[in-house]
C-alpha cells in the first residue's frame, strides 16, 4: 500500500541530493508532512546507501512500532522483514531488515558495543525538537564516529519546528531543507478566566477537562483528542465522562498493552464520535486518525532531578508555547478543526518559549557513566547541543565514584563497565551487583523494578519501599 501524495514529497529530492553531495541535512516538516513514513523509503535506494541499513531513531516505544507498521504497510509487507524494530524488551527484526525503527537509547548501546556500526549507512534522529538527552548523546557520539571512523555514515536530523539553526551548526553547518506541510485552519478558543488562581494546585483539573470536552461535543464535529498530563489524570478524567453516551472514550498513553494503543492509533468506521485521552505521546509522534477537535489541558510531565535525593523524578508543569501549538495543529491535520485550550488568552504569554532540554534539568549519572565508557572525561570534548551544567555533571560523576564506578581521574573501572551492562540507572546496577556477594540477587532485582518502573500503588502513599 503507498501512502497518498504528502508535503513532503516536494522536498524528498533536495534531501536525496544533500546526502549525495554531503554527510549531513536537518530537515524540517511539522507533524502531518509525511517525514517518518516517507524519508526512509526515499532513502532506500540511494546509491551512497550501498545495501546497508537506515536506522531511525523515535523517542517512545509507541512511535517506534508505529512507524515500523506504517513503512511496512507501505512495502506490503509484515513487520520485521524489509521494515522492522528494536525497542527495550522487544525486537522484530530479520537478516533482511533494511530500515530499523528504534528508540533513541538502543544507539548509545550499539555504539558502545561497536562504534564503527557495521551494516548501517544511515541514522534519522526523528523528533529532536523534543530534546531527549538521548537524542542529545546520541547525536554528539555519531558525529564523533563520522569524523575518526565512518566518514560515509549519512546523519539527518528531522524536527517538527523550524528552529534548526542550532542542529545545522553542530553537525558542520549542514543544509536545511524545509517543508511547508498540509495544515488546515485551526479555531482557537480560550477560557474566559482562568479556571484556578496563580499558584494553586491542580485539583479539579480532570471535571475541568471534562467540561471542556461536553463543551467541544456540542459545538464541533470529529474525533476529540484531549492532552493530559499523565495516566492518572486520564483516568480520572474518564471517570468524570462516564455516562457519556453520545461518545466513546478511548485512552493512550506509554503504559498501555501495545494491543491496546493499536487500536486506539487504527482507523474506524465506526460512527460514533470519539474521545481520545492521551498523554504528550500523540503530540508529535503519532497519528491519530479522525481527530479535528484538541482539547489541551496545558500541563506536561517532565524528568528532574531532586537534589535532596540525587534521583530523577517526573514534575508536572505548564507547557511551553511550542508545545501548544504542536497540539494545536493536531485538529488540522485532515480539516478545519478546533482546538480549546484550558488557559486564557492573558495567560499564554506566561508560557515559556520552548520546552527545556532534558540534559539542562535531569539526572546526569546515566550520562556521564556513557561518557566514561566511551572514553571520554569530560564532556567538553564532546559536540553537544547544549552543554550539561557543570554543577550537575560534577554531582553525577561524584556519584559514580562513591559506587566505584569511575576512578579518581573520572575513569571507568571494570566495576562501572558491569554496571553499563545493565539497562538501569547506575546506583540500581550498582545494587543488583552487590546483592550477588550476599547471595540476594532475586531481592535486589524485586527492589530495583520497584524503584525504575511506575509505582504499582498508583501513587496514592508515595513509592515506600516498606509497603
Amino acid at each position: 500500500m503507498s501512502l497518498p501524495p504528502l508535503p513532503i514529497d516536494t522536498v524528498l529530492p533536495d534531501l536525496c541530493t544533500a546526502l549525495a553531495h554531503g554527510t549531513n541535512a536537518v530537515l524540517a516538516a511539522p507533524p502531518g508532512a509525511g517525514k517518518t513514513s516517507k524519508v526512509p523509503l526515499a532513502l532506500l535506494d540511494q546509491p551512497w546507501l550501498e545495501g546497508r541499513k537506515i536506522l531511525m531513531l523515535e523517542p517512545r516505544r509507541v512511535a517506534a512500532r508505529a512507524a515500523a507498521e506504517r513503512l511496512a504497510e507501505q512495502l506490503g509487507e509484515p513487520v520485521g522483514q524489509s521494515a522492522g524494530y528494536r525497542i527495550r524488551g522487544e525486537s522484530k527484526v530479520s537478516s533482511k531488515t533494511r530500515i530499523e525503527v528504534a528508540t533513541e537509547g538502543i544507539l548509545t548501546r550499539m555504539l558502545q558495543s561497536d562504534p564503527e556500526l557495521p551494516g548501517i549507512g544511515a541514522i534519522l534522529f526523528d523528533e529532536v525538537h523534543e530534546r531527549s538527552i538521548h537524542t542529545d548523546l546520541g547525536l554528539a557520539l555519531c558525529l564523533e564516529v563520522q569524523e575518526a571512523l565512518r566518514p560515509d555514515l549519512r546523519l539527518v536530523a528531522m524536527s517538527a519546528t523550524l528552529d534548526t539553526a542550532q542542529f545545522a551548526r553542530i553537525m558542520g553547518d549542514a543544509p536545511i531543507i524545509e517543508s511547508a506541510g498540509r495544515v488546515f485552519p485551526v479555531e482557537t478558543v480560550w477560557l474566559d478566566r482562568p479556571w484556578r488562581s496563580p499558584g494553586q494546585a491542580r485539583r479539579g483539573m480532570e471535571q475541568q477537562a471534562a467540561g471542556l470536552v461536553r463543551q467541544a461535543i456540542a459545538g464541533t464535529e470529529g474525533d476529540i483528542l484531549v492532552f493530559l498530563p499523565g495516566a492518572g489524570e486520564i483516568r480520572r478524567t474518564a471517570a468524570a465522562l462516564e455516562g457519556l453516551t453520545t461518545c466513546a472514550v478511548s485512552q493512550l498513553y506509554g503504559a498501555l498493552p501495545f494491543a491496546e494503543q493499536r487500536r486506539v492509533l487504527a482507523a474506524t468506521d465506526n460512527a460514533q464520535r470519539r474521545i481520545i485521552l492521551a498523554t504528550a505521546i500523540a503530540e508529535t509522534s503519532l497519528t491519530v486518525p479522525g481527530v479535528r477537535v484538541v482539547v489541551d489541558c496545558g500541563f506536561a510531565r517532565r524528568a528532574r532531578t531532586d537534589p535532596a535525593t540525587g534521583m530523577t523524578r517526573l514534575v508536572t508543569v505548564p507547557v511551553s508555547r511550542a508545545e501548544a501549538d504542536q497540539r494545536r495543529g493536531r485538529a488540522g491535520r485532515l480539516a478545519p478543526g478546533w482546538c480549546y485550550r484550558m488557559w486564557t488568552k492573558g495567560e499564554e504569554g506566561a508560557l515559556p518559549l520552548q520546552p527545556p532540554a532534558e540534559i539542562m534539568e535531569t539526572d546526569l549519572a546515566p550520562l556521564a557513566l556513557d561518557l566514561a565508557q566511551w572514553g571520554s572525561t569530560s564532556p567538553d570534548d564532546m559536540r553537544f547541543l547544549d552543554p550539561p551544567p557543570e554543577a550537575a555533571f560534577s554531582a553525577a560523576r561524584h556519584l559514580l565514584q562513591s559506587i566505584a564506578a569511575l576512578d579518581g581521574e573520572g575513569r571507568i573501572t571494570d566495576h562501572g563497565r558491569a554496571i553499563a551492562e545493565r539497562p538501569l540507572h547506575p546506583r540500581l546496577a550498582h545494587m543488583l551487583i552487590a546483592a550477588q556477594a550476599d547471595g540476594l540477587e532475586g531481592e535486589a532485582a524485586l527492589l530495583a523494578a520497584l524503584l525504575s518502573e511506575r509505582d504499582p500503588l498508583g501513587g496514592a502513599s508515595g513509592a515506600d519501599l516498606l509497603l
